[in-house]
Parts: C-alpha cells; structure tokens; sequence
C-alpha cells in the first residue's frame, strides 16, 4: 500500500513539474510575441484580475493541448514498466521449474525487463508527440557498431546459452573440450573454468567448446576399463584367463552387469595378449585400473605364468650370426 502510494504521489509531481514547466514556455513564449505583449502583458508589479485570468486561460490552453499526453505518457511507462516486471518474473519462473540453469534464467530474465522497457520507454515518447524515428535509428546504429566490435564475445556468449539449455556438460563432470580435459569448475555465460588432473585452472571459451567435439567421461555414470595384458606363448592360455578372471571376482568395485571380459586379442611378436574389460563407476576409475594392475601381475607371477617382454630369437649359422627373421648380422 505504501508503495502505491509513494507512487501515485511521484506521478503527481511528475505532473504538476510538467504543468509548471509548461506554463513557464506559455509565459516566455507569450512574451516574446510582440502581439501577444501588447494584448496580454504580463507584468508582476501590476497585477490585476483581468491579467490573472488571462495567465490562467493560457495555462488551462497548454494543459488542453499537452496535459493529457504528458498524463497519457506516464501512464503508459507506469503500466508499461509494471508488466514488463511482471512478464519478466512469469518467463524466470516458467524457466526454473523447467530446471534450466540458474544462470541463465537469471540473465534472460533482466534481458527480456530492459529490452520490454526500452519499448515502453519509446511509446511514452512518442506519446507525448516526440520523433522516436531518429532515436530508434541512433539505437540501432549503436547497436550494430556495439555488435561487431564484440564479435568475438557475442560468439563466446551464444555459445554459452546453447551450452546452458542443452547441457552437454555439468559442474563435476570430467570431460575433454576445447583443447583442454579436466574437471568442470563453472559454466559461465562466456567462459568454460576447468580444473584439471594435476589441480591446473584451466579457462577454455565457450565458443571453442561448442565449435568442436566433446568428451564427457562422467555422464553415463559408469566406464569400462581397459588392460592389455600379455602372456608367454609357453603358458597355458586358459589357466591365465581363470586367474585373471578370479583377480577380477575379488574386486567389489568391478559391475555384474555389464559382465567383465577376458579374450585372447592378439598373438603379438613375443606374447600371446588379452584384453581385460571390467566396468566400474566413474569415480573408482582409475583406483580400479591402478589396483587391477599390481594384482594381476602378482597373481600370474603366484601361478607360474610370465608377463614376457619384447625379445628376438638369435641363431648361430657357420660362424654368422643370423637373426630368426632371416636377416644376416
């Protein structure tokens, strides 16, 4: 209640300044019109009824003719300023309970209240009989010069709304983009902040995130790791698959489902090679793969199979050396 009136009587002020001011350009303009000085001369030493009413008579004029478009004109920003807030607010709340980025509902919310009232502010104007041609004009010139000297950020910025309404990425996620791959810290209107494995702030911008590919590695919730573990050509295949299999039983970070895999993937230059594929969540990723490393070595190691490295075999031919691969040393 105080607010509305607080601002009725603004608008009263509003008002009675105009209808002052007016009368103040009826009285200096009615003075410098030699004909009007010499029927109504206006005089503050000799005043009289007759004068005082031509002085009302002239103001009650400019009020006819002015008064209601300077009311008009108030009106017409009070409201227009009223339901730009309004819309404003109704557009953040749609946009919050549609779970869209905090950020983002709070930037489109001020954009779209000063864009809406820069309108209202325009029809007020052109109310009141002002040229807005040439305003409009001045703005847009000024915007176009505004938007090529800020190219570069207007694609950083654009790149940044697509990234907060489709949300390739969250805070928390690890991901590789833009040249960089680490932790994302913030996702901001311009600029990507991540923190990378060795705790480097990395600031990628936005535009170069959008504008190539990107790896999200926590998404999906969970990863399959990888191993390359080989084996001599002398042991017994099988035997190592059940130990390696075993090693993987007795991890509880390693999923059931999808079931880990243990295959023979190559017969390589000095060792027979499987691939070794269990699935765990993201965040024991890489204390999986550490842990798996150690205690599949050992257990082969405990069973009596060997992990080879690359070697060539050498044989003596009439006093020369001749490598396996027939080639003469």
């Amino acid at each position: 209640m105080r607010d509305r009136k607080t601002l009725l009587a603004g608008t009263g002020w509003i008002v009675l300044g105009a209808v002052m001011l007016i009368a103040a350009t009826a009285s200096a303009a009615a003075s410098s019109d030699p004909n009007a000085a010499a029927t109504n001369p206006l005089d503050l030493n000799n005043l009289s009824v007759s004068k005082m009413q031509d002085v009302l008579s002239q103001i009650y004029a400019y009020l006819a003719k002015y008064g209601l478009k300077i009311l008009g004109a108030v009106i017409i920003f009070v409201i227009g300023r009223w339901v730009a807030k309004l819309i404003s607010n109704l557009a953040g709340t749609a946009m919050t309970k549609a779970k869209m980025d905090v950020t983002l509902v709070q930037f489109i919310r001020d954009l779209s209240y000063v864009a809406m009232l820069t309108f209202v502010v325009i029809a007020a104007l052109a109310n009141m009989g002002v040229q807005t041609a040439s305003f409009i004009a001045v703005l847009g010139a000024a915007g176009l010069a505004v938007g090529l000297a800020l190219q570069g950020s207007l694609s950083n910025f654009a790149a940044g709304v697509l990234m907060l309404i489709f949300k390739p990425m969250r805070v928390g996620d690890f991901v590789e983009a833009g040249g960089a791959k680490g932790t994302v810290k913030e996702i901001g209107i311009f600029t990507t902040v991540l923190s990378s494995p060795d705790n480097v702030r990395i600031i990628v911008p936005n535009s170069q995130v959008m504008g190539g590919n990107i790896s999200n590695y926590t998404i999906n919730g969970t990863r399959r790791v990888d191993m390359i573990i080989g084996i001599s050509y002398g042991d017994d295949m099988k035997k190592a698959k059940k130990v390696i299999e075993g090693v993987l039983a007795g991890d509880r970070r390693i999923l059931p489902d999808p079931a880990p895999v243990v295959a023979v993937s190559e017969l390589a230059e000095s060792s027979v090679n499987l691939v070794v594929r269990p699935w765990v969540n993201c965040a024991d990723y890489w204390p999986t793969y550490f842990d798996l490393t150690t205690q599949i070595k050992l257990a082969l190691e405990d069973n009596g199979l060997t992990i080879p490295f690359p070697q060539r075999d050498v044989h003596l031919k009439n006093g020369n050396l001749v490598a396996a691969a027939g080639g003469r040393t």
